[in-house]
Formats: C-alpha cells, structure tokens, sequence
C-alpha cells in the first residue's frame, strides 16, 4: 500500500510515501474528522491511498483570486 498525494484542483502529484516507509499514524490523517476524510481521502482498488491536498501553485492562485473558490472544479 503507498500513500499519494495530489492537488485537488490541478492534480498534480505532490508526493509518495510506500507504507513500510512511514506508518500511517505519522501522516496525521486520524486527526481528520469523517467528512474531511470522506472529502480528501481516497481509496484505490489496488490498495493506494489519495489525499488530495492543495499545491503551492493553486494556493497562491486562490490567495490571489478568491473568487475562483467559487468556480466548480470537474476533476475535484
């Protein structure tokens, strides 16, 4: 099982952690409550897991331009 992170607004692979390389209570992800799990985690037939997060790049653009929050995003 690996562990992948992604931009939820351009999909951009952020990184990759395998499982024998961080347990999975040192990613934090049992702090979420369920429907920010529900939202940001995903669990892949082949055993992976995808949190999307927001990258750099999109986070500036939204800090720059609010509005676009607005906008619905397809991919998300």
């Amino acid at each position: 099982m690996a562990v992948n992170y992604e931009c939820r607004h351009c999909r951009m692979p952020l990184g990759r952690f395998e499982n024998d390389q961080v347990p999975e209570y040192r990613l934090g992800l049992q702090f979420l409550t369920p429907e920010e799990r529900k939202r940001i985690i995903s669990y892949n037939s082949n055993g992976d897991v995808t949190v999307k997060v927001i990258c750099e790049y999109c986070s500036q653009t939204l800090d720059s331009h609010p509005e676009l929050a607005l906008l619905s995003n397809p991919l998300q």
